[in-house]
């Protein structure tokens, strides 16, 4: 599948997910085989005014290229400075958000609230065509309502407007993330455009990715919340895509990701803002495993770097993993 001329290497992509498709997150998904990965949802308001909280969202890395940068806004003028401060910070890709349908997005007009407005849609679309040279994709819904109407006519506007690809989450904007998405929209809206379509909804297993190419004929599949904690879903689809069997994560693995998460995040945001993160996060990747919960209670209290290698490597020992029953050994691992 190409994006303009951004060529995947297999059809799987990563969700952008507020507060959670960081770099550090990218990377891992990366690692995973994941072909294109989506930063999470990026104000345009807070670029173009120079806010160095959002700069930092655009942060990058060769090794996670390509990359989607996901903004979202609704001035047509901000949206296209937006774009273009994006495509300085080296995003191989521009996406724009139709699917937010949190309140405090929608109130201001952005997110699924422009699929209603299809006029300012398009001026946005135009507006960032015009300023940048990247490909440029949106990810939207099914609309306001369950008929789709909504999400072919805004296909239709992003085709005259020169975007390249679209992904669609098949639910409402009342929806939210309940109750079921509804592929059938994204096979009608495959049908009704030449552009490449990514599918997003309800992913939740390497058989369902299987599932929703099959059934839509979409060309690529995006995974949002299953890939939360379990990265290596993306190696297990495609493992299925090649008709093998998938292999779900050793222990050690677990610990492997854990470490090379925990380091990123010193590195992307420094020690004492990555620990209280990884207080919540590290316990993703111990779901299921022997001992998790007494490991998720450990790192509530983590305030050090050496603090959080030191209850890995504690679990670790727990599990068996003897690659890391010490913390020195961690260190070293994650060099």
């Amino acid at each position: 599948m190409n994006i303009g001329p951004v060529a995947l290497e297999n059809p799987t992509v990563l969700a952008p997910l507020a507060g959670i498709t960081n770099l550090p997150f990218r990377l891992l998904a990366k690692s995973a085989g994941c072909a294109l990965v989506y930063s999470e949802m990026i104000s345009a308001n807070g670029l173009v005014h120079g806010s160095k909280k959002t700069a930092a969202m655009l942060d990058t890395l060769a090794a996670e290229k390509p990359v989607a940068m996901q903004i979202f806004g609704v001035e047509p003028e901000v949206m296209a400075a937006a774009a273009e401060i994006v495509e300085d910070a080296g995003a191989d890709i521009v996406d724009i958000n139709f699917g937010c349908s949190v309140k405090k997005v929608v109130k201001t007009g952005a997110g699924a609230a422009l699929m209603r407005d299809p006029a300012r849609a398009e001026a946005v679309l135009c507006a960032v065509r015009r300023a940048v040279s990247i490909p440029l994709t949106i990810k939207i819904r099914t609309g306001w309502d369950p008929s789709g109407n909504q999400a072919i006519a805004l296909c239709r506007i992003a085709e005259t407007c020169g975007v390249d690809a679209v992904c669609i989450h098949p639910r409402t904007a009342a929806q939210g993330f309940g109750g079921r998405s509804d592929w059938s929209i994204i096979a009608e809206v495959k049908r009704r455009i030449l552009l490449p379509v990514i599918g997003n909804g309800d992913i939740g297993s390497p058989e369902d990715a299987l599932a929703m190419l099959a059934q839509t004929q979409c060309d690529a599949v995006m995974v949002g919340r299953a890939a939360v904690g379990d990265p290596f879903i993306f190696r297990r689809i495609l493992a299925v895509l090649k008709g093998s069997s998938p292999r779900l994560p050793t222990a050690s693995e677990r610990i492997e990701a854990m470490v090379r998460y925990l380091d990123a995040s010193v590195a992307h945001i420094g020690e004492p803002h990555a620990c209280r993160m990884m207080r919540s996060r590290l316990g993703w990747f111990a779901k299921g495993l022997p001992g998790a919960s007494r490991f998720r209670e450990a790192i509530t209290r983590l305030e050090t770097t050496q603090e959080a290698f030191e209850v890995i490597a504690w679990f670790a020992g727990q599990l068996g993993v003897c690659r890391f029953n010490d913390p020195e050994k961690i260190r070293v691992a994650s060099m």
